[in-house]
């Protein structure tokens, strides 16, 4: 099955017949959607030209869009034409001579086969070409059996000592695509796994992210880099959950109930599913008999770490880290409304649909039946508290800083050109908790009325 791109068509007219080749992920996809029915990716096309030295490629494509060589000894041309970017390169052979994909011999050119080329590839089923316009298939390593057989072998025992990333990208393969991994495989990564300590925090990043985001069941890599011992270097924290067993309510130890509750998480959303993931992570250093005091204090403490560590951004290091500490919320359908919206602003508006998700997960990653109803009771009133658009900030106010610092001017407790201290903040909170209460006291005359008869209170400092 060949998926024609427009590109396709672009390149054969340029280049000399018998020249082009499509490689990468679109080849091994377009076999997955053969024999899997499994979608096939219309980003990161890329290509391989043989027989052609770099200047002449480059005259071939420099009438087709803008042109930019990525390092002269990989003779990587990424051709812009439009809002699209494809790769076009050299067929090349590399010899690594360093640690960690830092130091290599590399070699590229007319004089590289393409049988070359395909071999430096990280697995076999990505060892993959076809020709241009013919579709003909290039597979001299049986890559197309691996992918018939949903499996994931490697060609060569050094592929993970050449580059150590491609432990993780092994993992996050297994994991989307869910295919078995082979006992070569696992052998050379076992032999492998402490390299990853060579490899970028920032390369980390972007495996991991594809593991969360695109996997169904992430647990599936997970597990592989646990049983091969690349989590021992990689991710050592996870590991304190194995065999820490847990009270009634859970039938799982806390490793296993970490990947039960990721893997009943939504794909797609990365902050849910690191939630999800570390949300009990702390447990193993708060055990105490049957209980696990303050686990989510740990938990958050530990997580705010370990994503940076792996350079998550602050915007998700933050959110998660928020996720894991509120994850013990008590979902007392009966609460007081009061109550209900000192909630709301503990979680903050845009993260409480988050933390559901986040306990759904957790109640079907406990290994037990759901006892009752009441998440759904307490998610329900949280919803319609929501749906009122009360104040759940000092934003939210029908008031401002403007209106307390004019105050402050007409009662001659500010000198002329006061922006605004410490008195502000503390008079528009003090206002807000009053509205906390009441939401219905949020109105603007009203709200003033009470700020004459707070500064009357407080008096002058």
């Amino acid at each position: 099955m060949q998926r024609r791109f427009s590109t396709d068509d672009l390149l054969t007219a340029a280049l000399p017949l018998g020249s082009l080749y499509a490689v990468g992920g679109r080849v091994r996809d377009e076999l997955r959607a053969q024999y899997e029915a499994a979608p096939i990716s219309t980003k990161d096309l890329d290509y391989v030209v043989t027989g052609m030295p770099l200047d002449e490629l480059l005259a071939a494509l420099r009438p087709l869009g803008r042109l930019d060589v990525v390092g002269a000894s990989f003779s990587v041309v990424k051709l812009s034409f439009g809002a699209e970017t494809v790769d076009v390169a050299l067929p090349r052979r590399e010899r690594s001579v360093g640690v960690g994909h830092r130091e290599f011999e590399i070699e590229a050119g007319p004089d590289v086969s393409l049988e070359e080329d395909l071999a430096r590839r990280d697995f076999r089923m990505n060892m993959l070409a076809r020709a241009l316009p013919s579709g003909f298939l290039i597979d001299p390593y049986g890559g197309e059996t691996d992918i018939r057989e949903r499996r994931i072998d490697i060609l060569a025992p050094e592929t993970f000592t050449e580059d150590p990333l491609r432990v993780l990208r092994a993992a996050q393969f297994a994991a989307r695509f869910e295919y078995s991994t082979t006992a070569n495989l696992r052998a050379a990564m076992t032999g492998a796994a402490s390299l990853i300590t060579s490899v970028s925090a920032e390369r980390i990043h972007d495996e991991l992210t594809k593991l969360f985001v695109k996997a169904r069941k992430p647990s599936i890599g997970l597990e592989l880099l646990r049983e091969t011992g690349v989590l021992d270097y990689l991710w050592p924290e996870l590991l304190e959950g194995v065999g820490i067993e847990q009270n009634e309510w859970h039938a799982y130890d806390v490793w296993t109930h970490l990947l039960a509750t990721l893997d009943a998480s939504p794909p797609g959303d990365l902050t849910l599913r690191l939630a999800a993931l570390l949300h009990d992570v702390g447990k193993p250093r708060t055990k105490d008999g049957p209980h696990f005091y303050r686990h989510e204090i740990v938990g958050a403490e530990m997580t705010a770490a370990m994503l940076e560590r792996f350079r998550f951004s602050n915007e998700v290091v933050k959110t998660t880290e928020h996720l894991v500490r509120q994850h013990m919320f008590s979902a007392d359908p009966q609460l007081s409304d009061a109550a209900l919206r000192r909630f709301i602003r503990r979680v903050q508006p845009e993260n409480i649909e988050r933390l559901f998700a986040l306990r759904d997960a957790d109640v079907r990653g406990s290994g037990l039946p759901k006892r009752d109803e009441g998440n759904e009771r307490f998610a329900d009133r949280v919803r319609a508290e929501l749906a009122r658009k009360p104040a759940f900030s000092v934003a939210d106010l029908a008031v401002d800083g403007d209106d307390v610092i004019g105050a402050l001017l007409r009662r001659g407790e500010a000198q002329p050109g006061f922006t605004g201290d410490e008195r502000v903040g503390t008079a528009l909170r003090w206002l807000f908790e009053q509205v906390t209460d009441e939401p219905e006291r949020n109105e603007r005359t009203l709200l003033l009325h009470n700020l004459e008869q707070y500064l009357d209170r407080v008096g002058t400092p």
